[in-house]
């Protein structure tokens, strides 16, 4: 029997990523019917944000990835591409976590929490951390 999992990603992008990053994102999250030309089928298979209308996940899986105004500088409004996903993965999907993993933590602007999984029923996260343009998962209780 398999495992199920919540997947969450939440995190600002660089609003200087590049936009076959935000194109890859896009395919991922079901915002773009096809497959960008840059994407190896091998390393992005298939679709893995891409909300299932029929989740079991309560309140049902979430995707966004839009420009948002985070703030202002001296020379005006300053922008970040804001990065929320929510999904339902069985548990032999989990390995293809790191092609997202690597695909955003490069543009990941703040370090710290990036999002989290965790079994369905289960209280403890483990929680992808971006430090330096790379991530590591850590155990939350």
């Amino acid at each position: 029997m398999s495992l199920h999992y919540e997947v969450v990603f939440s995190c600002f992008l660089d609003d200087e990523t590049p936009p076959d990053v935000l194109d890859v994102l896009r395919w991922h999250l079901g915002m773009r019917d096809e497959r960008p030309a840059t994407l190896d089928a091998e390393d992005h298979p298939y679709r893995l944000l891409a909300p299932d209308p029929d989740s079991y996940l309560p309140g049902g899986d979430v995707a966004s990835l839009r420009r948002q105004r985070v703030g202002f500088t001296a020379t005006g409004e300053r922008f970040q591409w804001g990065l929320h996903s929510r999904n339902y993965w069985l548990d032999d999907d989990l390995g293809e976590l790191v092609s997202i993993l690597d695909l955003i933590a490069p543009h990941v602007v703040e370090d710290g929490y990036g999002g989290h999984l965790r079994e369905e029923y289960d209280t403890d996260l483990v929680v992808f951390e971006f430090r330096d343009g790379s991530y590591v998962g850590n155990r939350a209780h």
